[in-house]
């Protein structure tokens, strides 16, 4: 199980510095079969975005879709390999998340976003960078720049699909600052620190028990000090708010949710990947903050 430490955004500066998009060799300017760029994303949350800012004008594939794909560890495909190879514009997550695409795309014919490279983060900081409404921005004026260098002559199409995208954007982060009249400074812990950008960007300050935060940053098992501190923490109080990444869950965390159930701390589950039912980036994190919100009522 990959973990990672919790890191405050990087300092962002003005939108042509944060498209740090990289083109690997020159590809071609549309599909020669049907006018259409062929974009293909490591994970479908970048992809959403990307189809949102191209609409008619992209054809975009997502190779990991569903909720039951851990795209730390995953292994790629031949499949996926080709439409790598195949792809005009590439959309990796970065910070060690996808590993495997980032080394894919090097060898590409594609120009190259990559999301935790364009948002000012790291590798080894928190890769989950999806979760932070600066990067999302960030990104998708990356993606568009990246859409209007393969086909110029559409680009008054793509700044209007960008304008579109920024308007729901806006929408998410206006649900945001209203939520977060009720959550900001409040306590909360998290089993793994999946959305702490989100959590930051709401205001919520980190509470998780510092032993088992540095194991799990440390990609180690909590010691049962560790956590029986993060119970005690929860009997005590001291947590008004308890995260758990369902996509990641085990015997030690189900004591810890059993713990927070059995005080009534409220819970918020969530995962890694975009769940079915949302079709775009900006619907889900929607449905996340109204989840804080409700939870917290």
């Amino acid at each position: 199980m990959h973990r990672i430490t919790r890191i405050a955004i990087a300092a962002l500066a003005s939108v042509g510095m944060l498209a740090s998009v990289a083109a690997c060799g020159s590809s071609q300017s549309t599909s020669e079969k049907n006018g259409t760029i062929e974009v293909v994303a490591s994970v479908n949350q970048w992809g959403t975005v990307a189809k949102t800012l191209g609409g008619d004008n992209v054809n975009v594939t997502s190779i990991i879709n569903s909720t039951n794909v851990d795209a730390h560890d995953y292994e790629p495909t031949t499949s996926d390999i080709a439409k790598l190879q195949k792809a005009q514009v590439i959309i990796v997550n970065g910070a060690g998340y996808d590993a495997w695409a980032v080394k894919a795309a090097q060898t590409a014919n594609a120009t190259i976003v990559n999301a935790a490279e364009v948002g000012g983060v790291n590798d080894g900081e928190n890769p989950h960078v999806w979760f932070s409404a600066d990067v999302r921005k960030a990104v998708a004026q990356a993606i568009t720049e990246a859409y209007e260098q393969a086909d110029a002559a559409k680009k008054n199409d793509f700044d209007k699909m960008n304008d579109q995208w920024t308007a729901e954007e806006n929408n998410v982060e206006s649900k945001i600052t209203e939520v977060k009249q009720k959550t900001d400074g409040l306590a909360y812990a998290a089993t793994e620190s999946v959305a702490s950008y989100l959590a930051e960007d709401m205001g919520l300050t980190d509470a998780t028990p510092s032993g088992y935060a540095r194991a799990t940053a440390n990609e180690s098992e909590p010691t049962p000090t560790d956590i029986k501190q993060f119970t005690d923490a929860l009997k005590a109080g001291e947590i008004k708010l308890l995260v758990v990444n369902t996509q990641e869950e085990s015997e030690l965390t189900g004591k810890i949710t059993d713990a927070a159930k059995s005080v009534e701390v409220p819970m918020v589950e969530l995962t890694e990947q975009m769940p079915e039912q949302y079709d775009s980036l900006t619907a889900w994190m929607e449905g996340l903050v109204d989840a804080f919100s409700q939870a917290i009522a």
